[in-house]
């Protein structure tokens, strides 16, 4: 049995998952960012005082053996009324948190209804907000804002400071393989990442840290770099060498989404083999794109992805990686 443990949030970390939730012999689990304050999510947490619910929903959802209906229960998001724009799963969780006494023990309820295969850990239990000092000098609060990529970014930071869940720091400890990724890199890595208590976690496992690097740049944020761009500019926010091993995507995007992609400033991330030589870490290239185009779901204000890691390529390659060890 693998002990497999993915780090990040949103639709990358759904992603993994459910890739790799197919294979009998991995023991997942996910360590999810706390740091949500846009959506369905901010409005729970500015009007209720509870802790973020999203993107450990989403996780729960791409884990959940439970029968179809209670799956799309979960991911199912109001159109209308006062209620448009919710995410019914975001309630469900923050009732049981007000219900139960803690966010733990609401996650854990909501896994044995969806009877959960593998374990959702939220990175921090402390109510943080993410903060980010961009290139030219200003201060951006709010995870929110930051994600509108309206202005390079110099670094982020925590206020307040929090401290790591003790859960989270074991299960890496622990694990066979830490997998960081695929997803936006100043809201969904490095906020897990630079928790006091994961870095030092990170740096001491024995298991396998592999990244799986995004597909496409994202505007401001990440223009013009390459697979070891990525690699560079994280380890540098966190002052640290990461990884072992390093999966990025190498099959070309459907031109007209990488036309859309354009418009926006947004272009596939390139993996220079000219980079990787010499280097300690081990670049592994793949066909990893989904042939799915996302439907918009109806109510939901954001504007998702047309470019995307397939599940069970992404998952394939990982595992085998898992077999091969450091």
């Amino acid at each position: 049995m693998y002990k497999v443990t993915v780090i990040g949030g949103g639709t990358g970390s759904f992603s993994m998952l459910t890739g790799l939730r197919n294979y009998p012999d991995v023991d997942l689990a996910a360590i999810v960012t706390m740091t949500d304050d846009g959506g369905s999510s901010g409005i729970l947490r500015d009007e209720l005082g509870v802790l973020p619910p999203g993107d450990v929903r989403q996780c729960l959802v791409a884990l959940a053996d439970a029968k179809d209906l209670w799956r799309r229960l979960f991911a199912y998001r109001f159109s209308q009324g006062s209620l448009a724009g919710q995410n019914f799963g975001n309630l469900f969780i923050s009732a049981l948190e007000k219900i139960t006494g803690s966010f733990e023990n609401a996650l854990d309820a909501a896994g044995e209804m969806l009877q959960v295969k593998g374990r959702v850990i939220p990175v921090t239990l402390d109510d943080v907000r993410l903060i980010a000092e961009t290139t030219d000098g200003r201060t951006i609060r709010g995870e929110h804002q930051i994600d509108l990529k309206e202005a390079g970014i110099k670094r982020i930071y925590f206020e307040p400071e929090p401290s790591a869940n003790p859960a989270a720091v074991r299960r890496i400890l622990e694990s066979d393989a830490v997998v960081i990724g695929p997803g936006d890199i100043y809201t969904s890595i490095l906020p897990n990442i630079l928790v006091q208590g994961i870095k030092t976690a990170l740096r001491d496992t024995n298991g396998v840290k592999v990244y799986v690097c995004n597909i496409m740049t994202q505007r401001a944020h990440t223009h013009g770099l390459t697979v070891k761009g990525f690699v560079d500019l994280l380890e540098r926010q966190v002052d640290s060498t990461l990884f072992d091993v390093v999966v990025y995507n190498e099959k070309m995007p459907n031109p007209s989404f990488l036309e859309s992609y354009a418009r926006e400033g947004e272009f596939p991330v390139k993996g220079e083999e000219s980079e990787h030589k010499g280097s300690k870490v081990r670049y592994k290239g793949y066909d990893l794109l989904s042939e799915k185009v996302p439907q918009q779901v109806p109510g939901d204000k954001i504007m998702r992805a047309l470019i995307r890691h397939d599940p069970l390529k992404a998952a394939s390659a990982v595992y085998n990686i898992c077999k091969e060890g450091k």
